[in-house]
């Protein structure tokens, strides 16, 4: 129950931290608020931080085990450690492998692949590549898998020469490219800058060259438990990361380096480079899934070709198959694109309709949503308005950058300082604004 109590927000860790750190107190009054007592309960509440996307109070929790004496053993570092790289948190991670060290324990190899995703994400590639000198200095012998972390490292920071690199180091050893190798391929030409103008061209070559890849040339060496649950995809900073477990048809995960394209051509708004995937998809027999419909829509609506993008919606969902908000959300924020008074009703009326049929903006959607919608300079701000109104109905606040850029739209605008709008967003946002400093979005930071 104390547990439960502790994960059901983040003020009440906090509250707790700072009682026991700051104040003297009995036995009796510590064992009450305390939340955790040994290894394994402080491991359970770093698991469930870990699921509930607080990574940002992991520092905390490691701080209250070493105030309670209680030493981590190796699967918590895994869990610090996979938490810091979910949450994009560099400088939490290399705490923790320090303090790792600190404690007689050797970083293993899963522990160093995490490592070097985390600099990944972070697009850290010099500090991705210096992690590998410190593998070999400490004799922790790198697999395939650190490999594909590293070269997914810098293709995310668009080195495609140290990608190439590590390309030729593999096949030297007699590591075959999997489809992931070739996604990092994919993703350095995309990442480059400046962007070349035979990108497009690569990116398709990449996608036929990869037909020839055998999911055996390439094995997955870090064992399940130390995985935890995590894919591979997340591992190696794909796009898919964060759809693998979705059903439904929205992810087939054969189609990896299929959906790594469309990415990045969506990114570059290139309407011919999608339409020439997805003729090869064709070729091949297969039909697209939910996640490549996602990156032709957004393709379509980026280069501002609205009546296409709204097209490949209403064709899905007039298709009997299951309706995705993930569609409604694509079709919403690419009708934005240049504020258009046609794309702007566009997505005021898709709004509704998703909420006539009972799909929700999660607090993550609603905010990137919020945080677009606050940009248009003229017109009504009616599709903010909504947008906000959405998120206030399902009592979600948003994130503080979002509330920031409605809060300063709303602020221009000849609104009446006794608005009950503005009052509630000034409200909201002024208390965001002492919690997080003037500028860290909702757990960019330290608390």
């Amino acid at each position: 129950m104390k547990l439960f109590r502790t994960l059901s927000g983040p003020k009440n860790l906090l509250v707790r931290t700072i009682g026991r750190r700051y104040f003297a107190a009995t036995p009796e009054e510590y064992a009450k608020r305390n939340y955790a007592n040994n290894e394994a309960e402080y491991s359970t509440v770093i698991s469930s931080l870990n699921v509930q996307r607080r990574y940002y109070l992991l520092r905390d929790v490691y701080d209250d085990m070493m105030l309670d004496g209680v030493k981590p053993e190796r699967d918590t570092f895994h869990s610090l450690l996979i938490g810091t790289m979910k949450g994009a948190r560099l400088q939490d991670a290399f705490f923790f492998r320090d303090e790792m060290k600190t404690m007689g324990l050797v970083p293993d190899v899963a522990l160093y692949n995490f490592l070097i995703s985390t600099c990944g994400k972070c697009k850290n590639s010099d500090q991705a590549v210096r992690l590998l000198e410190e593998m070999k200095r400490f004799e922790v012998k790198p697999t395939g898998q650190t490999y594909i972390c590293l070269l997914n490292a810098c293709a995310a920071a668009g080195r495609v020469d140290r990608v190439y690199a590590i390309v030729r180091d593999m096949t030297a050893a007699g590591l075959g490219l999997n489809k992931f190798c070739y996604a990092g391929l994919i993703a350095a030409h995309k990442n480059k800058e400046p962007v070349t103008d035979d990108v497009a061209s690569k990116i398709l070559e990449l996608v036929e060259q990869s037909k020839g890849w055998s999911a055996v040339e390439a094995p997955s060496d870090i064992p399940v438990r130390s995985m935890m649950g995590m894919s591979e995809e997340e591992l190696y900073n794909i796009p898919t990361a964060e759809y693998v477990f979705r059903r439904g048809g929205f992810l087939n995960r054969e189609f990896t380096v299929y959906h790594v394209a469309f990415h990045a051509c969506a990114d570059l708004k290139n309407v011919e480079s999608i339409d020439a995937l997805l003729e090869m998809l064709s070729k091949d027999g297969k039909t697209p899934d939910v996640f490549i419909l996602m990156q032709t829509m957004r393709c379509c609506l980026y280069s501002e070709d609205l009546q296409r993008g709204q097209k490949i919606f209403e064709d899905y969902m007039s298709s009997g198959k299951p309706p995705m908000i993930e569609l409604y959300v694509t079709l919403v924020e690419g009708a934005m694109v240049g504020y258009t008074p046609e794309g702007m009703q566009l997505a005021q009326e898709t709004l509704v309709n998703m909420n006539s049929r009972n799909f929700f903006l999660s607090p993550k959607m609603g905010s990137e949503l919020l945080l677009i919608a606050a940009g248009e300079k003229t017109g009504g701000y009616t599709t903010a308005n909504l947008i906000w109104d959405m998120m206030q109905a399902r009592k979600i606040t948003p994130t503080f950058p979002a509330v920031q850029a409605y809060h300063d739209g709303l602020k221009v605008r000849e609104i009446p300082a006794d608005d009950p709008r503005l009052q509630l967003v000034t409200q909201t946002y002024n208390n965001q604004r002492k919690r997080f400093g003037g500028g860290a979005g909702m757990g960019a930071g330290r608390p």
